[in-house]
């Protein structure tokens, strides 16, 4: 589906609201969304709320199976959309099973760029320690993989000092550049957006130049989102929120990252940040997501006093 996109003034002489409004459209536009293996049966209604060729990344979860991963993507492909399959690196037995996994998706559901992260599993099942040792090695590149996504962590990680992080990051940045693999960070998802713009202009300072893409919680409920909140590690927004109760209750009221999205949008406008992109972890499911996502692309939602904006519906706001 092709969006027509209106004309309008230089930047310089729009208001900073229609700047900021044509950011979170812009954002939105480019959106990539999340699904499992089981979403399958609701990519017929994705379809008619994104872009042609989205980016819909196919999560593993605990106890799945390559083949679950691999027909997951024939049918986001089967439907229009690129799919983008998880490959948690601690799995793989060894290097001869990642290579078979990443040829099997090639081929089968054309893929073109993949994730790594390390996974839920605490010890590597062979090997491979980490997604620094795969775009150091030669597999991907031998597969005609030529765009890896990798995690970010902008608030930190509970196990990995900063100081850590950062050099893993410029390691990453290096060693994809010297493969040349076009090389994206994704982060977890947030409750806060300050931590967030602080670590993309760090990178910036540093001359990491990589495209930087916020992981943001789409609809859901409070209670889901603190449950995967707990589960995934993101603490230190937990904390903040926890430290003021009045954020909390104003996220019970919020049906989606209208803040944090805005507060990014912010930032691009202003031009205080540049090639950064959103992704929307489906938590609430995948089709209301995707309606969501499909609302603030067109441009449906009024920006409110609460630094947020609300999302119109079909008939209304």
């Amino acid at each position: 589906m092709t969006r027509a996109v209106r004309a309008s003034p230089s930047a310089g002489a729009r208001p900073v609201a229609e700047r900021e409004s044509g950011a979170i459209t812009a954002l939105a536009q480019q959106a990539s969304v999340e699904m499992t293996c089981h979403d399958s049966a609701h990519l017929d209604a994705c379809r008619a709320s994104l872009e042609t060729g989205a980016s819909v990344y196919v999560s593993f979860l605990p106890g799945q199976t390559w083949r679950e991963t691999l027909l997951a993507c024939v049918a986001v492909r089967n439907s229009g959309l690129e799919p983008v399959p998880h490959l948690p690196v601690h799995e793989f037995a060894h290097g001869r099973e990642l290579e078979r996994v990443v040829a099997d998706l090639v081929a089968q559901a054309g893929i073109r760029r993949v994730l790594l992260i390390a996974g839920d599993r605490a010890d590597p099942r062979g090997p491979v320690a980490n997604a620094l040792d795969v775009i150091g090695g030669s597999v991907l590149t031998r597969c005609g993989i030529r765009d890896v996504t990798v995690a970010g962590h902008p608030e930190g990680h509970p196990r990995i000092p900063t100081d850590e992080l950062r050099r893993v990051e410029r390691g990453k940045v290096s060693c994809a550049a010297d493969a040349g693999i076009e090389l994206t960070f994704l982060t977890q998802f947030f409750f806060e957006a300050s931590p967030f713009l602080d670590w993309v202009k760090q990178l910036r300072a540093q001359g990491l130049h990589s495209r930087v893409v916020a992981g943001l919680a789409g609809p859901a409920k409070l209670t889901t989102l603190l449950r995967y909140a707990a589960r995934c590690g993101v603490g230190p927004s937990i904390r903040a929120l926890g430290a003021r109760p009045a954020s909390f209750a104003a996220l019970v009221g919020e049906r989606g990252p209208e803040q944090i999205l805005r507060a990014i949008a912010r930032a691009v406008s202003a031009r205080e940040i540049d090639s950064v992109g959103i992704h929307l972890y489906s938590f609430g499911g995948l089709s209301s997501t995707c309606s969501w996502v499909d609302a603030v692309a067109q441009g449906r939602f009024v920006l409110d006093s609460n630094a947020g904006f609300r999302v119109a519906e079909r008939n209304g706001v």
